[in-house]
């Protein structure tokens, strides 16, 4: 960083003395003439020409440097965000796991209830919830459970539950 620093330093000041350097030449050029060096001595313009080039490499020396410093870094956070994703994605899998084991041990309840008993809950249950507990028992099992339920009820979660098997309609908006 501190070499990145001076080298910018540097480079500004190096840039100063050339435009002072070739403002002095410009604005007054009757006192430039007669104080002509020898031709074997150089110019303050020329000495900024002379290191165009080199000053020209160090700049893009030093933009290399930062590009592949900050390619490092991208790399780095590409890493931790790799690492991150698999941990979602194993906290995901291992949640789906829980949630199809309370899923199957919740219809291995509703199965083993008594149907009266099984009736009068899922009748308060919201309606998708209690139609697709109902499509997930055997066939034996829900019939028995919609028999002792009110009859619109029933009917309600039965409609429910053949609606989820229908294809929509190509009209219709799902």
């Amino acid at each position: 960083m501190r070499r990145r620093l001076r080298l910018a330093l540097g480079l500004g000041l190096l840039g100063l003395a050339c435009g002072r350097g070739e403002a002095q030449e410009t604005a007054n050029p009757a006192a430039a003439a007669p104080a002509a060096a020898p031709a074997t001595a150089k110019a303050p313009g020329g000495y900024c020409a002379g290191i165009a080039d080199a000053a020209a490499d160090a700049r893009f020396a030093w933009q290399k440097e930062t590009l592949i410093a900050l390619d490092k870094q991208v790399e780095e956070r590409i890493q931790r965000l790799e690492a991150k994703r698999a941990e979602y994605e194993e906290w995901l899998r291992r949640r789906n796991e829980f949630l199809a084991k309370a899923d199957e041990a919740v219809v291995a309840i509703y199965t083993k209830m008594k149907p009266d008993a099984a009736a009068l809950q899922l009748a308060n249950m919201p309606d998708e919830a209690a139609a697709a507990l109902l499509s997930k028992l055997s066939v034996r099992a829900a019939s028995t459970i919609l028999s002792e339920m009110e009859a619109s009820r029933g009917a309600q979660l039965a409609r429910k539950m053949t609606d989820a098997t229908k294809k929509p309609k190509p009209d219709e908006k799902s």
